[in-house]
């Protein structure tokens, strides 16, 4: 980022509307530089460490130990705000909510303390590689520790996380475990080999696990080699994927925005027209436009904003959760992220219908938008969100818990 672009903060917010307060400067910031970075393509040192300097990265971390103490829908709106900025980094920071809330999900009580207390002081900026379409890392069992073995195509947070979270299948064994481990280390080689069409400062290229070592007591959730599952454990998908509906609204909302300020300062009106404007800003395919993009974007976000009740009222009693609320929750997921997907890609398209052709330039850098969502939303496909949606609306079936549900 450039030098301009900087600021360390000395107060941290207190209450929901304060840390959207911060969350909206960061995007400010970031959307300064958003497209010569993603030009540029640097790994994304400073753009964390400006999550770092705003507090966002310990957003649900203990108050006690120094973090927010805020829940997901704020967090939900936080990603928002920032992949309005930059997409890239709104994803980043989505990924580090989720692996930051992975000792919630599946470690015992003693393991989420100790994680909890020591990455909110230390401000962990977590990534994850778990992959579920590459095979499992392999872990076997020594004693005392467990080591992991593997590779996975996608470690999104790569080289600008602290941490990393694995997850693989004990050797002889259907029993996976999760360990959150230093991703700065001799035994973890990120490949650098990120190159795609958009996202492309998420640092999700692909990773080697070669023999990384971790203490049975690391291992989330188990005792004694031992672990007790329960319906919560499986929440990690529906979060995630709310996360991934989040920041496809956020790029929307830059797009709509950026191309609005665009229209206002430098789209002429069209000299042939029936009715000669003097600015575009009064033609009426201009304004019609507009308004039938907004109004997408406010139902999109409304039905996200849904999404995130129905988690949070989840996270109210997760021993107790059962597996119809979970998947109930896990359909209007589905169907937000479904209204994220459609409606940011015609904004994504549409917004050059009102802007004029002098802004396909490389220099007004409007592609960014529809290249990042594009790129993310083909992470599974729609249509089987599509069917999940439909046999709850027809039979009433909830989808049964897999990595993608």
């Amino acid at each position: 980022m450039t030098t301009s672009a900087q600021r360390t903060w000395t107060t941290t917010p207190t209450t929901p509307d304060e840390w959207l307060g911060r969350a909206r400067e960061v995007a400010a910031l970031l959307a300064t530089d958003a497209v010569a970075r993603d030009r540029a393509g640097a790994t994304p040192h400073a753009e964390v460490a400006l999550l770092k300097d705003a507090g966002l990265v310990t957003l649900l971390g203990p108050v006690g130990h120094g973090g927010g103490g805020q829940d997901w829908t704020t967090a939900y709106r936080v990603i928002r705000e920032v992949a309005a900025g930059d997409g890239s980094i709104g994803q980043l920071l989505g990924y580090h909510y989720l692996w930051s809330w992975a000792a919630r999900l599946v470690a015992t009580p003693a393991q989420v303390a100790a994680v909890e207390e020591q990455a909110t002081r230390e401000r962990w900026f977590f990534g994850g590689a778990v992959n579920p379409r590459d095979d499992d890392l392999t872990i076997t069992d020594e004693g005392d520790e467990i080591v992991f073995t593997g590779r996975k195509s996608f470690s999104t947070g790569g080289k600008v996380s602290d941490v990393t979270v694995l997850e693989g299948v004990l050797e002889g064994t259907d029993k996976h475990v999760f360990a959150i481990v230093p991703s700065h280390q001799d035994a973890i080689a990120f490949n650098d080999d990120w190159d795609n069409l958009g996202q492309r400062l998420t640092e999700s290229g692909s990773v080697e696990i070669r023999g990384v070592r971790v203490p049975w007591a690391q291992a989330a959730g188990y005792v004694d080699k031992e672990f007790r599952p329960r319906v919560y454990n499986t929440l990690n998908v529906p979060l995630i994927q709310l996360v991934f509906t989040n920041f496809y609204l956020g790029i929307a909302r830059g797009a709509l925005s950026t191309a609005a300020a665009y229209t206002r300062d430098r789209t002429r009106p069209w000299p042939y027209a029936v009715d000669v404007k003097d600015r575009a800003v009064d033609e009426f395919h201009v304004l019609e436009t507009y308004g039938d993009l907004q109004a997408k974007l406010w139902a999109a976000e409304a039905l996200a904003e849904r999404a995130a009740g129905l988690i949070e009222a989840i996270n109210t009693h997760p021993d107790t959760v059962t597996a119809r609320e979970r998947g109930e929750a896990a359909v209007v997921v589905a169907a937000a992220k479904l209204r994220a997907i459609d409606t940011g890609l015609e904004i994504g398209t549409r917004i050059f219908d009102v802007t004029g052709a002098r802004a396909t330039a490389n220099g007004v850098g409007l592609d960014i938008f529809w290249r990042n969502l594009r790129t993310h939303s083909l992470h599974d496909p729609s249509a089987h969100k599509n069917a999940e949606v439909g046999r709850y609306a027809l039979v009433g079936e909830v989808p049964e818990p897999t990595w993608y549900t």
